[in-house]
């Protein structure tokens, strides 16, 4: 494509007790939510670094967000859209159409900080020759998907996501629609305290592996705790 894409990131708010709520059940609401509103901001650092312009579909209020003050800095040097769909599903393929100036659109979650510029590169050049391409995750869903045209996102509103099929299934919908589609590799996105420790250890100088960290010795101290009672 001779001009840069849109890069779509689709996030939540941080807030402890509703952000990464599988997450929390290993190491609580609120280090949950640090850890959250960590792999966040990581993944603006990254996207800001592509050149592109960058739109945020935001669900949640950031003013009630754990690290509150740096996310709406970061946040706010691009454009934020709300998002809107009475299912994650329609809500991403609205996002995909409200992002979309005429270049195509790369759209990412919040939970791959250790993506890196070269691999959302990768995925935009692949529309060179296909309307689309997809990057699946290890646990059965995916990571990132570009388009062509908004329009090649309308289908994901007909896929059931956070299924361990839900790649499989986005792919299929895709071609049903006639797309042509291209492979992106395969990366861990992080929704359990094993994938965080994994992920932290491939970006040990991040924000994310700092608060993976902060948090693994508050759960360290806690055990030791219980431990010494009688």
């Amino acid at each position: 494509m001779s001009a840069a894409p849109t890069m779509l990131v689709v996030a939540k708010a941080p807030i402890a007790g509703q952000a990464k709520t599988r997450l929390a059940a290993t190491v609580g609401d609120h280090a949950a939510a640090r850890i959250a509103a960590a792999s966040l901001l990581d993944t603006l650092d990254v996207v800001e670094g592509l050149g592109w312009p960058v739109v945020i579909a935001m669900a949640g209020d950031l003013d009630e967000a754990a690290e509150a003050d740096e996310l709406a800095s970061a946040c706010g040097r691009h454009r934020v859209i709300a998002q809107r769909g009475d299912t994650f599903a329609a809500r991403l393929a609205a996002a995909h159409h409200d992002a979309d100036s005429g270049h195509g659109v790369v759209q990412i979650g919040m939970d791959t900080p250790q993506v890196t510029t070269e691999s959302l590169q990768t995925a935009a050049a692949a529309l060179e020759c296909y309307d689309a391409a997809l990057g699946p995750a290890e646990d059965g869903g995916w990571w990132v998907l570009a388009v062509r045209a908004p329009g090649w996102a309308s289908c994901l509103a007909t896929v059931e996501m956070s299924r361990p099929d839900t790649g499989l299934r986005t792919k299929e919908a895709l071609v049903r629609g006639g797309a042509r589609v291209a492979s992106v590799p395969i990366m861990t996105d992080v929704d359990v305290w094993e994938d965080a420790h994994a992920v932290a250890s491939l970006i040990p100088h991040s924000r994310f592996a700092a608060e993976v960290a902060r948090a693994a010795e508050l759960e360290r101290g806690h055990a030791q705790q219980i431990g010494s009672q009688p």
